[in-house]
């Protein structure tokens, strides 16, 4: 008796053993063949549900392992013992519907009725829980209860029972591999692994009469076909934004939050808090009071749900601040920003208060007068000097605050004076009275000297004016022939042609830069000037008249001699 036992139990563990066996290979041999996923980003390490089906239908083998005997009485009233044989073929099919992830309805039927001596029939039905894992695999473990039809076990001629209803009880649970067979909808148990209490009640009769209390245990795999999924519900979530986001004393502060995936069944609430500060609404809008609120950072705090269980409600915070009054700025230019000497610009300044409080200007400059009191002002430059004259425009608000800023102004250095015709000094003709229009040697130290200035002066220009005394009363015949032949304006023309021939021939002067006129001074001299390149002769030295080109230059040397000759009379 405690033999055969031990052969049963014996095969329930080999078989086991395998099925677990099995299913580890076949695991582990899914997960080598997947490279390793890169490690995830912290944002993506939140724990996520993935669906799960809504209906389980399970079909497959099972092997069932009886542990019981039946006595009963033989045809002579002696007691005839029997025992329970396994069942090597059977089959199995269970269908679960789920109520959420975990929890669900099942029920199951399985066919034993092909033993050697015995057979076994169950319909079953009870709670079922699961848990779905991210590795691909489900642990699960049911519990039932219903009706089972026992037939056997048999002896005959001795003994035989026929098939009787009786209540069963059975407790187990398993192991489901999910497979990416038509969209993950097929699955492979791979063991399912029960215990199964029998009671059978063939009656008081001898023969096919008797009682039996069954252990047995329940060894199963198979196909698993999955409907319909269990997607859990995102959970809640809740941003808030403050607009302004920055504001002054007594500027209200509008907080809106914006809530997502909430229940659209179930009404939500709105809380609104803030530490120090003053919030009011019941919405998904508030306003803060920031009338007395000091300058710095603030935070509102948002509540927003239509429940209590996780992911049902959601939290935000926006930060705020509350600003110091600002002062004005200011903003200054100068319409024209270069004058010429004595001339004006306008300046004119932009203050602008943050807060719209009144404004006053006022201005001040290194150099000049300035005036005004707008945003406008005038800057006279009489008697500031040639350079850049700095203004500072200054603007207040009613609260005392300031700016200021400047910009400037160039006043224009006063044109260059025109350039002036130079006198230089004066060659006399007073010694040589019978050639009174010969350059003579002592005239060399002043022609040496405009020599010098017009060296100087590259680009300056040379005036001769030559001028001569009134002539004197001719006097005898010759004296006579003498003045018609050199008139004072002739004489004073032919000196200043001499002297330019002078410093052209002795001093390399160019002749081009050498002008020459006469003048009505009444004096027996030559007056030289400069003229600078820019200067006018004509507008400052007036009074003289050009030589005409037919006044050759006369030889500084003296002619022989003639010899008369005197005729006896």
């Amino acid at each position: 008796m405690y033999r055969g036992s031990t052969h049963s139990l014996g095969r329930i563990l080999l078989v086991g053993c395998a099925v677990g066996l099995g299913a580890t290979g076949l695991y582990a041999q899914d997960s080598a063949s997947t490279p390793a996923a890169p490690a995830p980003a912290p944002s993506q390490m939140m724990p996520k549900q993935a669906p799960v089906s809504r209906i389980d239908i399970f079909t497959g083998y099972s092997y069932f392992a009886p542990h019981g005997t039946v006595t009963t009485n033989t045809i002579a009233g002696t007691p005839y013992p029997v025992r329970y044989g396994s069942v090597d073929e059977g089959a199995i099919g269970s269908a679960a519907y789920f109520f959420n992830r975990y929890v669900g309805g099942v029920v199951e039927y399985a066919d034993h009725t092909l033993g050697k001596n015995d057979g076994f029939q169950d319909a079953t039905a009870g709670i079922i829980f699961r848990y779905p894992s991210s590795l691909g695999v489900t642990p699960f473990a049911h519990a039932m209860a219903g009706a089972s039809r026992v037939g056997g076990p048999n002896a005959e001629p001795n003994v035989y029972h026929v098939y009787t209803w009786g209540p069963m009880l059975k407790v187990g649970g398993g192991l489901d591999y999910d497979t990416p067979l038509f969209n993950h909808h097929l699955g492979i148990r791979l063991f399912q692994a029960d215990y199964v209490y029998t009671h059978a009640d063939f009656g008081p009769q001898p023969i096919d009469g008797g009682r039996a209390n069954i252990d047995s245990a329940e060894l199963s795999a198979g196909l698993l076909f999955k409907f319909g999924n269990i997607v859990p519900p995102p959970p809640v979530t809740y941003t808030c934004s403050a607009a302004p986001m920055s504001v002054f004393p007594g500027d209200p502060v509008t907080i809106t939050g914006t809530a997502a995936n909430l229940d659209p069944k179930k009404p939500a609430s709105y809380t609104w808090t803030g530490q120090g500060i003053q919030i009011k609404g019941d919405s998904s809008t508030a306003t803060v009071d920031t009338a007395n609120l000091q300058p710095g950072s603030y935070t509102a705090m948002g509540h927003v749900g239509y429940g209590m269980k996780p992911g049902q409600f959601a939290d935000c915070t926006v930060p705020f601040t509350v600003k110091q009054f600002e002062p004005p700025t200011i903003s200054c230019s100068a319409n024209p920003s270069s004058v010429n000497p004595g001339d004006s610009s306008t300046i004119t300044a932009m203050g602008v208060s943050p807060q719209n409080r009144p404004l006053t200007y006022s201005y001040s400059a290194s150099a000049g007068q300035i005036s005004g009191t707008s945003n406008t002002a005038t800057l006279a430059t009489a008697g500031a000097p040639a350079g850049t004259v700095t203004v500072t425009c200054n603007v207040a608000d009613d609260k005392g605050q300031t700016a200021t800023t400047t910009t400037t102004v160039t006043v224009a250095a006063p044109p260059a004076p025109a350039p002036k015709v130079q006198t230089l000094c004066d060659i006399t003709f007073d010694r040589d009275t019978k050639r009174p229009a010969r350059v003579d040697n002592e005239a060399k130290a002043c022609l040496d000297d405009v020599t010098l200035n017009a060296q100087r002066s590259a680009d300056a220009s040379v005036v001769l004016v030559g001028n001569a005394a009134p002539a004197a009363a001719p006097m005898g015949r010759h004296g006579k022939h003498a003045a018609a032949m050199m008139t004072p304006e002739k004489l004073a023309a032919q000196r200043a042609v001499n002297t330019k021939d002078y410093l052209v021939k002795e001093k390399g002067i160019d002749a081009s830069r050498i002008s020459v006129r006469t003048g009505t001074k009444g004096t027996n001299e030559v007056d030289n000037y400069l003229v600078p390149a820019g200067a006018s002769f004509d507008s400052e030295i007036q009074g003289t008249t050009p030589v005409d080109d037919s006044v050759k230059a006369q030889s500084r040397t003296a002619h022989a001699p003639a010899h008369h000759k005197h005729h006896k009379k």
